[in-house]
C-alpha cells in the first residue's frame, strides 16, 4: 500500500470511519495544504471545488483490497489505519480533526473557497454559497488569457493534477496528443483517462498519432546526442511525410487559439514535440508565440 493511501484511510478513520464524498475531498485538500510539505495528493478546480483524480483511483484499489466499502460514501471496511502512520503524521491527523471537525457540508466548502479561491473557479455551486465579494475574489483567479498561443507540455515526473493545472492556468482550450501510442503506466496519462478528464474540465482532446515516433526508435537514448540524432531523422522522415498533419494542427491553432501538444518527456529538447513546434513556426503566416510549460 502506498503511504498516501495510508494517510487517506487514517483521515477517514479519524472522522469516524465514514465521510461523504464532497467532505472527503475538502478534508483531504485542507490536510495536504495545512499539514504536509510533501503533499500526498494534488487537486484541480472541479465542479464542486478541489478534486483529486488520484484519490478516486486509490479508492478503487482500496475497495478491491477490502479496506473501503463500495457505495457513495467513503466508508472503512476495517480499522487500525492510524497505527500505520508515522507518529508525527498520526498526530497531525488527530490535530487536523480537532481543528476542522466542526465543519462539514456547505460550511466546509465555504472554508475552502474563501481561503483557496482558485479551486472554486469551475464550481457549479459557488453562486449560491458565496457572497458577491467572495465571488469577485474567485473570479480574479480565473485564467483570462485570450491571445492566441501555442504550448508544449510533458508529464514526466509530474502528477496528473499538476499536469492538468498547468493546462488550466494557461487557459489551454485544446490538447493535441502527439504520442504514437497514447498509453502510460503512470495514472491519468493513457488516452481514455486523459481525454475523459480533460472533457470534464472543459478542455478538448485530439490524438494525432501520425506525428508520433514508434517506441522501438526510443530505445537506447542515453545522451542528448542520441536524442538529437533521433529527432534529426524524425524531421527528415515523419515530419516531411506528414505535412498534412502539420497543416491540420495549424488549423486547430487558428480555431482554438490556445493549443498545447503533449508527449512524455519533461524537457522539449528530449521530446519530439519540440521539433513539431519548430516545424510549425516555419509555416507561412505563423504568428503565434510558442511556450514550453
Amino acid at each position: 500500500m502506498f503511504y498516501r493511501q495510508k494517510i487517506l484511510l487514517a483521515l477517514i478513520e479519524a472522522f469516524g470511519g465514514r465521510l461523504k464524498s464532497r467532505d472527503l475531498q475538502k478534508y483531504l485538500f485542507l490536510f495536504t495544504q495545512k499539514c504536509q510539505q510533501d503533499k500526498s495528493y494534488e487537486f484541480v478546480p472541479y465542479k464542486y471545488g478541489c478534486f483529486s483524480f488520484q484519490s478516486y483511483a486509490d479508492r478503487r484499489n482500496l475497495t478491491e483490497a477490502g479496506h473501503l466499502m463500495s457505495g457513495d460514501d467513503w466508508a472503512l471496511n476495517d480499522n487500525g489505519h492510524m497505527s500505520q502512520l508515522k507518529k508525527g503524521d498520526a498526530q497531525k491527523v488527530l490535530a487536523f480533526k480537532k481543528h476542522y471537525g466542526h465543519l462539514s457540508g456547505n460550511d466546509l466548502i465555504k472554508e475552502v473557497y474563501r481561503n483557496f479561491p482558485y479551486y472554486a473557479i469551475n464550481s457549479e455551486i459557488a453562486n449560491r454559497l458565496m457572497s458577491s465579494e467572495e465571488l469577485d475574489n474567485i473570479e480574479t483567479q480565473r485564467p483570462s488569457q485570450t491571445e492566441s498561443s501555442f504550448f508544449t507540455i510533458g508529464y514526466e515526473g509530474q502528477s496528473f493534477e499538476n499536469y492538468l493545472n498547468r493546462l488550466i492556468r494557461n487557459n489551454v482550450k485544446l490538447l493535441c496528443d502527439v504520442r504514437r501510442n497514447p498509453l502510460s503506466r503512470k495514472y491519468g496519462f493513457s488516452k481514455s483517462t486523459l481525454s475523459d478528464s480533460l472533457k470534464k474540465l472543459g478542455i478538448e482532446y485530439v490524438h494525432m498519432p501520425e506525428l508520433g515516433i514508434v517506441s522501438e526508435k526510443r530505445q537506447q537514448l542515453n545522451t542528448q546526442s542520441d536524442y538529437d540524432r533521433l529527432f534529426d531523422e524524425y524531421e527528415k522522415t515523419t515530419l516531411k511525410d506528414n505535412k498534412a498533419a502539420l497543416d491540420n494542427l495549424r488549423s486547430l491553432v487558428d480555431k482554438y487559439k490556445r493549443v498545447a501538444i503533449t508527449c512524455f518527456e519533461a524537457e522539449p529538447c528530449q521530446c519530439h514535440r519540440g521539433r513539431v513546434a519548430k516545424e510549425l513556426v516555419k509555416l507561412q503566416g505563423w504568428d503565434y508565440p510558442v511556450e514550453h510549460i
